[in-house]
């Protein structure tokens, strides 16, 4: 009855981190059709619903300590609990980069945009596969669906130096970019590293699953 017990909590303590990774990819979509539609009042909604995101990280922590002290988790199920413990706390961070980014909008206002939006949202719907797709791999424990989300790291990586390069040619070709140009550098930037937080979040599920540790990239 005890295992049983167990088996229960650890799949309901699964199911609180698959919903805070939902909580996230809205986060991720808003956040970014914020900057493109320069909607300061969507900006506002996103740094307000990332509180949920903060609580929900909270809740799933007293759970993880909770478990270890009441139960008799085995060695495969502390693997797990460890591993949950870190995959919110990559979670979270991802949270964090979605208002970084609503900051960063609502900066810039309903000033016209200096370039067309392409490559920030190809990183952004790259950055939700990448979340749906390490959710369906947490949910089934596939770590090999896990190491190839890993892999879509380099799409981001690459995009990122693609904006890099035609900001700065911008800003060097007109003064008067420079200030919104470098708040776009800084939407890149979080993108980039959300999908670096995404990779960690792959390589915990691969620890889950076949107990190895493995650096993706």
């Amino acid at each position: 009855m005890v295992r049983e017990s167990f088996e229960a909590s650890l799949n309901l303590l699964k199911e609180d981190v698959v919903k805070m990774m939902e909580g996230v990819e809205e986060l991720v979509i808003k956040s970014v059709d914020s900057l493109v539609n320069r909607d300061v009042e969507l900006a506002r909604e996103v740094i307000e619903l990332d509180d949920n995101i903060d609580e929900m990280q909270n809740n799933i922590e007293e759970k993880t300590i909770e478990l270890i002290a009441l139960q008799q988790p085995m060695a495969k199920d502390l693997r797990i609990i460890f591993s949950i413990s870190k995959i919110i706390t990559d979670i979270e961070r991802v949270g964090d980069f979605c208002v970084n980014i609503s900051k960063e909008t609502i900066k810039i206002g309903n000033e016209p945009l200096i370039k067309p939006l392409i490559d920030i949202p190809k990183m952004r719907d790259i950055i939700l596969a990448m979340l749906r797709n390490s959710k369906t791999s947490f949910m089934n424990e596939d770590s090999k669906l896990a190491y190839r989300v890993g892999k879509e790291d380099e799409l981001i990586d690459n995009l990122y130096k693609d904006i890099y390069t035609e900001i700065l040619m911008m800003i060097h070709s007109d003064s008067k970019n420079i200030n919104q140009g470098t708040k776009l550098l800084f939407v890149g930037r979080y993108l980039e590293r959300m999908a670096d937080h995404i990779t960690n979040i792959c390589e915990r599920i691969i620890y889950i699953v076949d107990g190895e540790n493995v650096e993706i990239n």
